[in-house]
C-alpha cells in the first residue's frame, strides 16, 4: 500500500518565527486519521526564522530526530549538551526519563528542518543527545544510514527499532530500497518523484507498507528522507 499525503493537506501553524507543517496530529492540529504511522508519531516540516527558535521545554520517553535541510540549528539541554547542526547533518535526542532542551536558529538566515518523533522501545532509560556530520556526496544516488536502533557504525543511535536514511537523486535517475512488508515506511522528497509508479510532489508524505521493494524515480533533482519503522 502506498498512500500520498499531499503537502497542501498537512496541518499548518504559522507563528511568525515558525512556519510549521504537520504530517501527523501535533499541538493544535488533530486528525484522527493521522495520529502516526507505525511507531512514527510526529513528522514536522519546519521553517525557523533567523535569530529565533524553540525555548526550553521538556520531553520524556520519545526518540527525537532532527534532519536539517538548510541553515543551522543550535541545541542546548539540561544535560549540559550543546551543539550546532548545519544543513545535511542530523541530531538525535533520546528523551528517556526526561530532558529539557532548546533549539535555536542563531544565524542570519532561515533554517528549514524535519523534526521526527519515533516511539521509544526502551522507556525509562537515561536521556542522551548526539549529532553527526554526514557529507551530502555520500548519499548521491544511494541511501545513507543516518540513525538506527541497531547501533550501526557510522550512524547515530536511537532507542527504537527504526532506521532514518537520506539520499539525493538527479532528475531521471532512480533508487531501490528492499523493504519488509510488515514495516511502516514514510518518505518525504524535496522534488517530484514516482514511488512504485505512484507520483508524489515536493514535500508530500508517502506512507508505505506491504511492499517488498520500493523503487523511487526522480522527475527532478530531489533530496529524500526515509524512515523505516516497526
Amino acid at each position: 500500500m502506498i498512500s500520498i499525503r499531499p503537502f497542501a493537506s498537512l496541518g499548518h501553524a504559522d507563528h511568525g518565527w515558525l512556519d510549521a507543517h504537520h504530517h501527523f496530529s501535533f499541538a493544535s492540529y488533530h486528525d484522527p486519521e493521522r495520529m502516526g504511522w507505525g511507531a512514527i508519531r510526529v513528522w514536522n516540516d519546519d521553517r525557523i526564522a533567523a535569530k529565533s527558535g524553540f525555548p526550553p521545554h521538556p520531553h520524556r520517553d520519545m526518540e527525537i530526530i532532527t534532519y536539517v535541510r538548510s541553515g543551522t540549528i543550535s541545541h542546548q539541554d539540561s544535560l549540559g549538551n550543546q551543539g550546532r547542526t548545519p544543513a545535511c547533518d542530523v541530531q538525535v535526542m533520546s528523551a528517556g526519563t526526561g530532558v529539557s532542551h532548546a533549539e535555536f536558529n542563531l544565524e542570519d538566515e532561515e533554517t528549514t528542518l524535519f523534526q521526527i518523533w519515533i516511539e521509544t522501545d526502551r522507556k525509562g532509560t537515561p536521556p542522551s543527545w548526539g549529532m553527526m556530520p554526514f557529507p551530502k556526496q555520500a548519499r548521491d544516488g544511494s541511501f545513507q544510514l543516518l540513525a538506527s536502533g541497531s547501533a550501526e557504525e557510522g550512524a547515530l543511535t536511537i532507542n527504537a527499532d527504526a532506521k532514518i536514511l537520506g539520499a539525493t537523486l538527479k532528475a531521471g535517475t532512480s533508487i531501490a530500497f528492499d523493504a519488509d512488508p510488515s514495516r511502516h515506511l514514510y518518505l518525504v522528497p524535496s522534488g517530484p518523484v514516482r514511488v512504485n509508479g505512484v507520483r508524489a510532489a515536493a514535500r508530500d508524505g508517502v506512507a508505505i507498507t506491504g511492499e517488498e521493494k520500493v523503487e523511487i524515480e526522480a522527475e527532478a533533482d530531489a533530496e529524500l528522507v526515509l524512515v523505516d519503522a516497526r
